[in-house]
């Protein structure tokens, strides 16, 4: 696929997510614009010890390692929180769809406010303001009035919210198995073809 997929990485529980969707994305030849916030890395460290360097060529390098020798390097890009001259700050040259995954409820707030102090925020504000398709991965639960107001917000303006809930009609047999259901939801929203999850009726 040519497709140009911008993936935020922030720190909301759910790195197995992110990192499984930054897999199948490459798997599918798109072009990945990987960003992430000091807090997905506390995550990363956590949830799966796994160490992310702030410095974006370190950490494409221990990405890299840990992806398929199949994946193409060219294919992905990462840059820093403050890399204002990145593709994805502007208008001009924006990804074809941006999936925040996880997406902490502090990133969904700023990007229903409009805010832009971080790239994150400015790529998924370019995105919703040139009607490309924004997938927000929320992990938090129970949702307050508050996150819920902010998802309604942002369904209104057009982003697609997909909180993490895995189905169990498939009988999954292990966490793996949980992962690939949420990860094959979207990738369905970017129309990115798969075989993750037997689909319903099939």
């Amino acid at each position: 696929m040519n497709q140009t997929v911008c993936l935020a990485l922030t720190g909301a529980s759910g790195m197995p997510y992110g990192l499984r969707l930054l897999e199948c994305l490459l798997a599918a030849g798109c072009r990945i614009q990987l960003l992430y916030s000091q807090a997905a890395q506390v995550v990363a460290r956590q949830e799966m010890d796994f160490e992310l360097p702030a410095r974006p060529a370190e950490a494409k390098a221990k990405l890299l390692a840990r992806l398929p020798a199949a994946v193409d390097p060219e294919k992905l890009a990462v840059f820093g929180r403050e890399e204002w001259f990145a593709p994805v700050a502007s208008g001009s040259n924006p990804p074809d769809a941006m999936v925040v995954c996880p997406c902490s409820m502090g990133t969904l707030a700023a990007i229903a406010q409009g805010l832009a102090d971080n790239l994150i925020e400015r790529a998924a504000d370019v995105v919703l303001k040139e009607g490309r398709k924004l997938v927000l991965v929320p992990r938090e639960t129970p949702f307050s009035i508050i996150h819920l107001e902010n998802m309604l917000r942002l369904a209104r303006a057009g982003a697609v919210i997909v909180p993490p809930s895995p189905g169990f009609y498939n009988h999954p047999q292990t966490v793996a198995d949980l992962v690939d259901f949420v990860v094959a939801r979207i990738l369905d929203q970017l129309t990115v073809p798969h075989d993750l999850a037997r689909r319903w009726g099939a």
